[in-house]
């Protein structure tokens, strides 16, 4: 092992791990020398599959290690807070999965800690680092686009609340728009050029449930699934509006009376348009002819794997180099209080400025 490599801790073993677990694997640059999980039993076959020397179930054990350079943390979004400003303190770089926690007040708190440490923290926003979304962007910076002026995203599960602590508010802190949600937020947001956000109005819904009596027709179930308990929304919509005059509008659901899964996402400039997913395509006009440009490329919607693998070895890259992430501490601020700022609104019916 060489040792230039960056040591890394993973806090979590849930599902989520399993892509930084694998990336890391994958990075000739890091190396992972430990795994912390509140269940010993899966982190131990975490350690296993994965060949980590050291095993914890208390997350300050694992930060005490001088061994260890980064962490990744895969837990609970109730957590994020606690974990990551401990992390940073202990002298350790940190990626931690989207959301950045559940409170604008907690991200404050990690972006002052952060600024206090001087250390490394990126935000989990995959979906940025996904090969189709860095070629938009190129497109759009290189004013391809012109202005964009209005996007639009649709996430819409028929039949997918995984239940367990994803569908308990006080983990999670919410429903689909915190945790599906988030991803085509930010990623419209982000090819935007992140103008300043100054307003929401959203509106949220509770009508279906866990819809536990559906049969042939299966669906993801978190590993402490419980159909019992559902403390969080179904369908969240919001229209977002920007300090530049642009828009965003988006809708997700946990469960819904739709045909189908749908995934869309769209952006729209005064010199072209472009659809990024459920496949990329660009819109433009050549000779007064309105026409689609579908470019030559390995994947026509994200590659999640590729994008995970990006995402590690960038983060692994700025710990290293002390580059700023692209998806800092500041972006993750900014997502929480358009998140935030959706949730009261639909609590209070009205608009809030943000």
């Amino acid at each position: 092992m060489s040792i230039n490599k960056l040591r890394i801790g993973v806090i979590g073993a849930g599902s989520i791990s399993d892509l930084h677990f694998a990336s890391y694997t994958k990075s000739e640059d890091a190396v992972i020398v430990a795994v912390c999980d509140l269940n010993r039993e899966r982190a131990a076959a975490k350690a296993e599959k994965y060949d980590i020397a050291n095993i914890y179930t208390d997350y300050n054990e694992l930060l005490a290690n001088p061994e260890i350079d980064a962490v990744s943390i895969c837990t609970w979004n109730n957590t994020h807070a606690e974990i990551s400003i401990a992390a940073l303190h202990a002298g350790k770089h940190v990626l931690v999965e989207k959301p950045l926690c559940k409170t604008v007040e907690e991200a404050q708190r990690i972006q002052d800690a952060v600024r206090e440490t001087g250390k490394i923290l990126q935000v989990g926003f995959v979906r940025r680092y996904d090969t189709n979304a860095q070629l938009v962007k190129h497109f759009i910076d290189n004013g391809q686009l012109g202005e964009i002026y209005y996007a639009k995203a649709s996430c819409l599960r028929r039949l997918g609340n995984p239940g367990g602590w994803f569908s308990d508010v006080e983990r999670s802190g919410g429903g689909p728009l915190i945790d599906i949600g988030v991803h085509v937020i930010d990623v419209c947001w982000y090819l935007m050029g992140k103008p300043k956000p100054v307003a929401v109005s959203g509106h949220t819904y509770n009508k279906l449930g866990n819809r536990k009596n559906v049969k042939n027709l299966s669906f993801y179930k978190a590993a402490d699934y419980d159909a019992e308990r559902n403390t969080v929304e179904d369908l969240a919509n919001v229209l977002i509006r920007f300090e530049n005059g642009a828009s965003l509008m988006v809708d997700v659901s946990f469960t819904l009376h739709a045909k189908k899964d749908e995934i869309a996402v769209k952006l729209y400039g005064d010199k072209g348009g472009v659809e990024l997913e459920p496949e990329i395509v660009f819109v433009t006009e050549i000779l007064d002819t309105i026409t689609n440009v579908t470019p030559q490329i390995n994947n026509k919607s994200i590659d999640i794997n590729g994008a995970f693998q990006n995402e590690i070895n960038h983060f692994v890259s700025c710990c290293q180099t002390g580059e700023t992430p692209i998806s800092p501490v500041e972006d993750g601020l900014e997502i929480m209080k358009i998140l935030c700022g959706i949730y009261e609104s639909a609590a209070k019916g009205q608009e809030i400025r943000l």
